[in-house]
């Protein structure tokens, strides 16, 4: 958490803010632009907001070039990248939790976490049965904290990252695995809607 509380200047809009709200990229030998979502690579960084447009801006003005001093390319679809690689760390951020107990599965644990203040996060298959959904979100609304939601991935996809099968309501229960994890999140968040678009149709 230290790290991610330190402070970067974003290059597009000159602005300074936690490395948290940022992607850092790198520059190959190559010249070819890298995102480093882990902040470990080797080399300068170049800071860019955490969102598509940030991104796109970058790519397209050659921002990457001009803050490092370097020749560099960074390929149309970076923005693209950026989200399947932040999409990819949310799923093996749930696989790990999972593992280390943060994580609970099923209709009846989440409820029974939400309405005991105990769940810091909602994940619902974004295929799941609208019946279903509707009755966790009026646990949602009942719980006694605020509640972060997340509808992105499929059964099968949230199936794959946890090893479970049939994967529909589930739970991140609060503490610091959790905090961690919603970084990542709020990172995605600036690439696409985390709650498919339909569900605000639904009743």
């Amino acid at each position: 958490m230290a790290q991610a509380a330190r402070a970067r200047r974003d290059v597009v809009s000159g602005e300074t803010r936690e490395e948290a709200q940022l992607i850092r990229f790198v520059i190959a030998p190559d010249g070819a632009v890298t995102p480093d979502l882990g902040r470990k690579l080797p080399g300068r960084g170049v800071w860019v907001a955490a969102d598509r447009t940030s991104v796109e801006t970058a790519a397209r003005k050659n921002l990457f070039a001009r803050s490092a001093k370097t020749q560099a390319k960074a390929p149309a679809e970076l923005a693209d990248q950026v989200e399947a690689l932040l999409q990819r760390r949310v799923l093996d951020g749930l696989g790990l939790a999972r593992r280390s107990g943060s994580l609970i599965s099923g209709f009846e644990k989440v409820s029974a976490a939400l309405s005991s203040g105990q769940a810091a996060w909602l994940i619902e298959a974004a295929d799941g049965a609208a019946d279903g959904r509707r009755k966790i979100f009026a646990a949602l609304r009942r719980a006694p904290r605020p509640v972060g939601q997340l509808g992105l991935f499929t059964s099968a996809e949230l199936g794959l990252a946890l090893g479970l099968e049939n994967v529909i309501h589930t739970a991140f229960l609060a503490g610091r695995t959790a905090d961690r994890w919603a970084l990542e999140v709020r990172r995605l968040a600036g690439f696409r809607p985390l709650l498919p678009e339909s569900w605000r149709e639904e009743p």
